[in-house]
Formats: C-alpha cells, structure tokens, sequence
C-alpha cells in the first residue's frame, strides 16, 4: 500500500478507497488459505475450511473498515480545517488591504496642499505597490522580497510626507528570494513604528529592520525611537496588529 500511495492519490477518492479496501480483503484471503493448508495442515478442502475463510473475511472487512472510517474522517477533518484557514486568511487580508489604503491615502491628501508635484509622484508609486499587493490574491506566501519592495515603496513614500526626517536601516540577513511570508504581514508593522513611534519627534531618528533566520524561524525585529512624553495623535484604524 506504502508503494501504491502516489498512484492512490491520484485516483478518485472512491476508486482508491476500494483498491485499497479490496487490497486489504485479497490479502487475508490468500493468507488464510496459505493457513489452512500449511499451519493447520488440511489435507482437503471442507465446508468448515470454507466456514473458517469466510470467518476470516469477515473480521477483516470489519476491522478494515473500521480503519477506513477513522482515516477517512481525519481526512475530512485536514480539509475542513485547510478551509477554515483559508477563510480566515482571506477575511483578514480583504481587512488589511483597505487598512493599508486608508493610510496611503491620508498621505496623498496632506501631500498635495504642500507639494502638488510630489503629490502626484506618490500617487505613481502607490499605483506601483498596489499593482504588486493585489496582483495574487490567493493568499499564498510570496518571497519575502516581495513583501520588503512594498515596505520600501512605503518608507519612501513616508520620507517625503516627513521631509526626510525619516532613516531606515535594513538588516536582512536571509535569502529573500527563498523565505515566504504572507503579504502585507510586515508592512503594518512598519507602519505602526513610523507612526507611533517616530512621527511624535521633531527631530526625527532611525528605524531599523532586522531580518534573520534562529533555528528554523524567521525573526523579524522593527526598532523605533522611543516616544517619552504624550503626543496628541490620530488613534489610527486599530486593525494592523490582530489582523497579523
């Protein structure tokens, strides 16, 4: 059956459940008349051979079946779950993108009583990073560099709104071509660093992004200058963090 799985899971799920059900009987079929012959040593075949066959059939039909039950509805459950997953993932992706285009908007409107022409610049390049964020909307990982050309689309489009006030040092240390990561789970976060924790100081600072792999994990730090006295801000949308 092992060597079978490839071929099986190929098939309709009927047709290789009953190969492999039909596998199943077959085998204790022929062993149970090897057993007659050799370890009960029957010389010629009876009606209580036949009795005794037959026996044998039947409890490995039952504990066959049972076993299929079983698989069966784990299967049905992975599926369910797989479901559920994607589901979730898509309610909270139709959430962040408006999210992230509220935001983006916000800057486009203070852009343009200031600066008209850089006004539209920006509106060129959001029109570049939305393209890419809305190109695959299967929910899929894609490349981690797909996710940091955005964060970079957005850090440039803050710079201007700040009057480059704003530095970003970038710290990966993983391949990006390799590493997959969900879209627009990075990107809130640097948000809310650029947001928060700089935009209240006059005399700006340094964001940094560290990207590294620690056994098997990808970790992700964002570091901003810290806020100490209570600056008067807007609340935001509130969506970034539980949606991540």
């Amino acid at each position: 059956m092992c060597n079978l799985r490839t071929w099986l899971a190929s098939q309709a799920l009927i047709k290789s459940v009953a190969i492999a059900y039909g596998r199943v009987l077959a085998t204790a079929l022929v062993f149970s008349v090897i057993g007659e012959f050799i370890l009960l040593r029957v010389e010629a075949w009876s009606l209580e051979t036949t009795g005794r066959v037959i026996r044998n059939l039947i409890i490995a039909a039952i504990m066959s079946g049972i076993a299929f039950r079983y698989f069966f509805l784990q299967y049905q459950l992975r599926r369910e779950e797989q479901a559920e997953l994607n589901s979730r993932i898509q309610a909270l992706q139709s959430r962040i993108q408006p999210h992230f285009l509220f935001n983006s908007m916000n800057i486009i409107a203070r852009l343009i009583s200031v600066d008209p022409e850089v006004a539209e610049r920006v509106v060129e390049d959001l029109w570049e990073l939305f393209r890419a964020s809305l190109s695959d909307m299967t929910n899929e990982p894609v490349p981690l560099a797909e996710e940091l050309a955005l964060c970079e689309k957005y850090a440039n489009i803050e710079s201007l709104r700040l009057d480059d006030r704003l530095a970003i040092e970038w710290r990966v240390e993983v391949d990006t071509r390799q590493v997959r990561i969900l879209l627009l789970t990075l990107q809130p976060l640097l948000e809310n660093a650029i947001y928060h924790g700089f935009q209240p100081l006059p005399e700006g600072g340094l964001v940094s992004v560290e990207i590294q792999e620690d056994q098997g994990r990808l970790e992700i730090t964002i570091t901003n200058p810290a806020v100490l006295e209570d600056h008067s801000r807007e609340g935001g949308n509130r969506m970034a963090l539980e949606n991540i």
